[in-house]
C-alpha cells in the first residue's frame, strides 16, 4: 500500500535520475557478481539457485503483505498481536502496564484540504491506529475545513504520536485534549441542553457560552462603569468574529468578550455563540424563584433563595445597617461607596447570588459567586446582629455547590488576614485550600476538583468533606439545576 503521505508528493525529474543511476548501479553489480560466479565449475547451478530463492522470497513478502493489509483489526483478544501498541511496551518493558483492551477518549481538531478524499485518508490514518471515530462534526471554512473528532483510543497511544500521524495523513493546526464521558453526548443534544439551562436562568449564559465552546475565557463587560460613567464597550447586533476572539452584544447592555488564544473560532461556533445570546435577549430578565427554609439553633427560621437586582433597595437598607468594621471585611477598603457595587452583584450575569431573609421578610445576609474570568470568586456579607449563628457557612457551602455543578475547579475569597469567621467557614468546607497572604490581603482559594495542580503558594490541605457534606452539596447542585 502506498501511503498517502507519498502519494501527495508530486511527480519530479531528479526522482527519475535518482533511480536512472540505482538501476544502472544495480545493472553493474550484477554483472561483476555474474562474471566472478559464471567462470566457477559449479556457477550456473549457484546463479539458478540464487535466482530461485530470490522469486520464492519475493513471492512470501508479496503474500505477507497482502494478507495483513486487509486483515481486519485485531479483536480484543489479539493483546500479543505484533501491532499492538501494548504489547510492545509490554514487551520492553517501558511505559505504564496497560493492556490492549484500555482505551481512552480524546477530543482532537485538525484542519483538511476540501479536496475529495483527504476525509478519507485521514480516517485511514487513525484506522491504521486502532482508534474509533465516535463522533465528527465538520466547521467549513473559506479555504478548507475544520474536523472535529471524538475519538476512542488506545491508553499507549501518545498525543504527540497522535498529532504526528494526523499531520502525515494531511491534517494541519491539529489539536488534541482528554476527553470523559460527558462529551459523548452528541452536539444537537448538548446545544438543547445548554438553550434549555439559559431559558431558565439568566446567570447560566456565561457558563453555557464556555461549555459551547471549551476551554475559553468569557468577559462580560457593563456599558456602564460602577461610577456610572459610560465605558464605551459595545458592539454590532450580528458581533464581530476575529478568529480567536469574538465579541458579542450583551443584552443586558455592554459586550461579552469571549477569548480562546490557542484554536481559532469558526464561523459555525460563532453562529451557535449568537443563537445562545439572541435567545437571552428574547426571554429578557429571570432568575429561578427556588426558596429553602432553615431553622437556625436558637429556634428562629430563615429563608435561603437566589436574589437578583429586584433586592437591590432590601440590600442597601442591609447595607446603612451594617457597621463600618463589617463591610470594610466584605470590600476591602473605603466603604462610603460600597452601596454602588451592589447592582453589579446582583446582576445575573456576572455571577448568582443567594439571600436569606428572616420571617418578616428583612434580608440579613448576602452571599455571592462571580464569574472573574477563568476563576470563581465568593464573598459574603452578614448584618452584625446575625452573625456568629452559622448563617455565613450555610451560604458559604451553597455557593460552593453552585459552583461544582456549574464546573468549576475553585473558588476563592479574598479577605482581610484578621478575618478568623471567612477563615474558618472555608476550612469547615473539607476541600484542599491554598494561602495566599500579602500586605494583610488573604486570598484562600479551595479547589473542587481534586486533580493535581501547580502553585507557587503554600497549600495546606484539610480533611475531606463528610457523607453529609457531600449529600447537602449534591442536594443543593441539583436544585441549582432545577
Amino acid at each position: 500500500m502506498t501511503s498517502a503521505k507519498t502519494a501527495r508528493r508530486p511527480h519530479h525529474w531528479r526522482r527519475d535520475l535518482i533511480e536512472l543511476a540505482a538501476l544502472f548501479t544495480a545493472v553493474a553489480v550484477a554483472d561483476a557478481i555474474a562474471n566472478l560466479i559464471g567462470h566457477q565449475p559449479d556457477g550456473p547451478y549457484l546463479l539458478i539457485a540464487s535466482a530461485v530463492a530470490l522469486v520464492a522470497t519475493a513471492t512470501f513478502h508479496t503474500w505477507w503483505a497482502r494478507r495483513h493489509s486487509h486483515a481486519p483489526p485485531p479483536g480484543p483478544g489479539d493483546a500479543g498481536s505484533a501491532g499492538d501498541p501494548g504489547a510492545v511496551a509490554a514487551s520492553t518493558g517501558k511505559g505504564p502496564s496497560l493492556s490492549a483492551e484500555d482505551t481512552v477518549l480524546w477530543r482532537m481538531r485538525t484542519t483538511v484540504r476540501d479536496t475529495p478524499g483527504s476525509l478519507a485518508v485521514l480516517c485511514t490514518a487513525l484506522a491504521r491506529l486502532r482508534i474509533d471515530i465516535l463522533t465528527l462534526q465538520t466547521h467549513p471554512l473559506a479555504h478548507g475545513t475544520v474536523d472535529e473528532f471524538l475519538l476512542r483510543a488506545p491508553a499507549t497511544l501518545q498525543a504527540q504520536e497522535l498529532t504526528r500521524e494526523i499531520s502525515a495523513a494531511g491534517g494541519s493546526s491539529t489539536w488534541t485534549e482528554r476527553a470523559d464521558a460527558h462529551d459523548l453526548v452528541d452536539t444537537p443534544t448538548r446545544v438543547l441542553g445548554l438553550a434549555t439551562r439559559t431559558a431558565l436562568d439568566a446567570a447560566e449564559l456565561p457558563l453555557a457560552l464556555r461549555q459551547l465552546l471549551g476551554r475559553c475565557t468569557i468577559h462580560s463587560l457593563p456599558a456602564v462603569s460602577i461610577t456610572g460613567r459610560p465605558t464605551g464597550e459595545s458592539a454590532p447586533v450580528e458581533g464581530v468574529l476575529e478568529e480567536t476572539v469574538m465579541r458579542l452584544r450583551d443584552p443586558s447592555g455592554g459586550v461579552i468578550t469571549v477569548e480562546r488564544p490557542y484554536l481559532p473560532f469558526t464561523p459555525t461556533e460563532f453562529a451557535r455563540a449568537r443563537a445562545l445570546v439572541e435567545l437571552d435577549a428574547r426571554l429578557g430578565p429571570r432568575v429561578p424563584r427556588s426558596e429553602d427554609v432553615l431553622t437556625l439553633p436558637e429556634g428562629n427560621e430563615i429563608t435561603v433563595r437566589r436574589a437578583d437586582r429586584d433586592d437591590l433597595a432590601a440590600a442597601r437598607a442591609m447595607h446603612d445597617r451594617c457597621s463600618p468594621r463589617t463591610l470594610g471585611l466584605r470590600y476591602h477598603g473605603p466603604v462610603g461607596g460600597a452601596d454602588r457595587y451592589l447592582d453589579h452583584l446582583l446582576s445575573p450575569r456576572f455571577g448568582r447570588t443567594l439571600a436569606v431573609q428572616t420571617a418578616s421578610d428583612r434580608l440579613v445576609a448576602l452571599g455571592h459567586l462571580l464569574w472573574d474570568g477563568d476563576e470563581t470568586e465568593v464573598a459574603l456579607l452578614v448584618e452584625d446582629d446575625w452573625q456568629r449563628r452559622g448563617i455565613g457557612s450555610e451560604l458559604l457551602g451553597r455557593l460552593v455547590a453552585l459552583a461544582m455543578a456549574a464546573g468549576c475547579e475553585s473558588v476563592y475569597a479574598v479577605t482581610q488576614s484578621h478575618n478568623t469567621g471567612m477563615v474558618a467557614a472555608m476550612r469547615a468546607l473539607g476541600l484542599p485550600l491554598d494561602y495566599q497572604i500579602e500586605e494583610g490581603t488573604l486570598v484562600i482559594t479551595a479547589r473542587l476538583k481534586t486533580a493535581p495542580t501547580t502553585s507557587n503558594a503554600p497549600t495546606t490541605s484539610s480533611a475531606p468533606a463528610t457523607p453529609a457534606q457531600q449529600t447537602e452539596h449534591a442536594a443543593w447542585a441539583e436544585q441549582a439545576r432545577r
